[in-house]
C-alpha cells in the first residue's frame, strides 16, 4: 500500500485572506482518501513567478487561478500546463482571455436568455498618433450617430458601460440624452455599451457558482462596498433559486468557468440577467463577509474532487449541444433545462456530489472550527489592513471577523 499524492497549486495575485483560510483547513482535514490499494494525501502549494522550460513537466495536478485575466506570465505558464501537462485549471484561460461580458450577452442572447436590449458603441476617442490607420479608417467607414437616437431604441434610462466591464468601472445610468452625451464623453477610449435599465426590479442577486456549487445573495449595489453583500438569508422561493441556479452553471459551463458570479434582477416573474462574465469573482473577506467561509469551503470542494479524481480539463468549450437546443421549438423554461443538464454532466454534479458525502462530510465542521480560530481572525485582520486606513482597521477587522462568526451560528455542521 503506497501513498499517492495530489499537488494543488495556488496561482494568486493581491489574495491574502481566502489563501490563508484555504490553507489552514486543509492542514487541519490531513485528507487520506482510498486510492484502489493506496492512500491519496494532498499537498498545497503557492505558485511563484519565474522563467520557465516550455518542456518541463508541471508538477499540479490542479490550479486555483487568479492571475490569468491579467498578469500574461502567468496565463502562458498555466496554457502549456494544460496542453502539454494535462494539468486542471480553474477557470479555462483561452475562455477567460477571449470572452468578455460582450461576448457572454450575445451567447446568451442566443441561447434565449431575457438579456435586456443592448447596443455597443463606438469608442469617443482614439490614439491617432500612435494608430495611424485609425484615422483614414473613421474618415472611411465612421458613421456619425446620434447617442439620443441609440437611447430611444434602447429605452431610456439606460447603464452606458465598458463592453468589457469590471469592478464598476465607468459604469453610469442616464436618463436622458445630455446625461448620456456627458457619461458618452468622459468614456474616451473604451468601447461601451448602452443596455437598457430593468426599472422597477424587486431583488438583484448574486448567484456564485464553483463547480456545480451555487450560492444566492442579496446584492445592494448603492452600499458601500463591504456592504453590499447582503446578510439576507431565504429571500426568495426554492423555484427563484434553482433558476438561478441553472442559469450560472449553464453561464459557467458554455465557457469553461468553474467559478464565477451571475448577477440578475427580477421584475413581474422574470429573472433577467444582467452581468455574469466574472470568472475571477470577489474571494475576499472584506466584501463577502458573511459569505466568505461558503466560498472558502466551496473552493476546497472543488479543488479536492477535481484533484482526487484526475478531472480531465476541457480544452475546447464545444457549444454545438447548447446551439442544438437553442434551435428546438420549446420554451425558454425547457430550454433551460437541457442547457443544466448539460453543465450538470460536464461538471459532473452526480459525481462530486457522491465524492463529498463519501469523502468530505467532516469539511463542514473542520472548517466552522477554522473560522473561529485566533488564526482566522488574524487571516480577517491582515487582509483588512492592506485595504483599510490604518485608524479603521481594527473595527473592520471585529465586523467582518463578527459576520464570520454570525455565518458560524446560522450554518452549524453536523459532528
Amino acid at each position: 500500500m503506497a501513498e499517492i499524492t495530489r499537488y494543488i497549486g495556488l496561482s494568486l495575485g493581491a489574495d491574502i485572506c481566502w489563501p490563508a483560510a484555504f490553507e489552514g483547513v486543509m492542514k487541519r482535514l490531513d485528507l487520506r482518501i482510498p486510492h484502489g490499494a493506496d492512500t491519496m494525501k494532498f499537498d498545497v502549494e503557492r505558485i511563484s513567478i519565474e522563467p520557465f522550460n516550455l518542456r518541463q513537466k508541471v508538477k499540479y495536478d490542479v490550479v486555483i487561478d487568479r492571475l490569468t485575466h491579467w498578469y500574461h506570465a502567468s496565463r502562458e505558464w498555466i496554457k502549456k500546463g494544460i496542453l502539454m501537462d494535462d494539468l486542471y485549471v480553474f477557470n479555462n484561460p483561452w475562455s477567460v482571455q477571449s470572452n468578455e461580458k460582450h461576448t457572454s450577452y450575445a451567447a446568451m442572447m442566443a441561447l434565449g436568455m431575457p438579456i435586456p436590449e443592448t447596443w455597443m458603441i463606438p469608442p469617443k476617442a482614439y490614439d491617432l498618433q500612435n494608430q495611424p490607420d485609425v484615422k483614414l479608417t473613421l474618415q472611411k467607414y465612421g458613421k456619425l450617430f446620434d447617442l439620443k437616437n441609440v437611447g430611444d431604441q434602447v429605452g431610456w434610462p439606460f447603464f452606458l458601460k465598458p463592453y468589457d466591464g469590471g469592478g464598476w468601472r465607468a459604469v453610469t445610468r442616464v436618463a436622458d440624452p445630455k446625461a448620456a452625451w456627458k457619461a458618452y464623453e468622459n468614456s474616451g477610449r473604451m468601447v461601451m455599451h448602452a443596455q437598457q435599465s430593468v426599472e422597477g426590479f424587486d431583488r438583484f442577486v448574486r448567484c456564485i457558482g464553483f463547480g456545480p456549487q451555487t450560492h444566492c445573495v442579496s446584492y445592494d449595489p448603492s452600499a458601500p462596498l463591504h456592504d453590499r453583500y447582503t446578510m439576507k438569508t431565504n429571500f426568495m422561493p426554492a423555484t427563484d433559486v434553482e433558476h438561478l441556479r441553472k442559469v450560472t452553471l449553464t453561464i459557467n459551463a458554455f465557457f469553461g468557468w468553474d467559478f464565477n458570479s451571475c448577477e440578475a434582477l427580477h421584475r413581474d416573474g422574470t429573472w433577467y440577467p444582467i452581468d455574469y462574465a466574472n470568472p475571477c469573482p470577489d474571494s475576499q473577506v472584506t466584501s463577502l463577509h458573511y459569505h466568505w467561509p461558503w466560498l472558502v469551503k466551496s473552493y476546497l470542494r472543488w479543488a479536492i474532487f477535481t484533484a482526487a479524481t484526475k478531472k480531465p480539463m476541457r480544452k475546447t468549450l464545444d457549444w454545438e449541444p447548447f446551439y442544438k437546443v437553442a434551435a428546438m421549438d420549446l420554451p425558454y423554461a425547457e430550454k433551460l433545462d437541457r442547457y443544466a443538464a448539460i453543465a450538470d454532466e460536464r461538471l459532473q454534479t452526480a459525481q462530486f456530489t457522491e465524492f463529498s458525502a463519501r469523502h468530505l462530510s467532516h469539511l463542514d465542521a473542520v472548517a466552522d472550527d477554522y473560522f473561529a480560530s485566533a488564526e482566522c481572525k488574524a487571516a480577517v485582520r491582515e487582509k483588512t489592513a492592506a485595504l483599510f486606513p490604518a485608524h479603521e482597521v481594527e473595527r473592520f477587522s471585529e465586523l467582518f471577523f463578527s459576520r464570520v462568526q454570525q455565518y458560524r451560528a446560522d450554518n452549524p455542521p453536523q459532528r
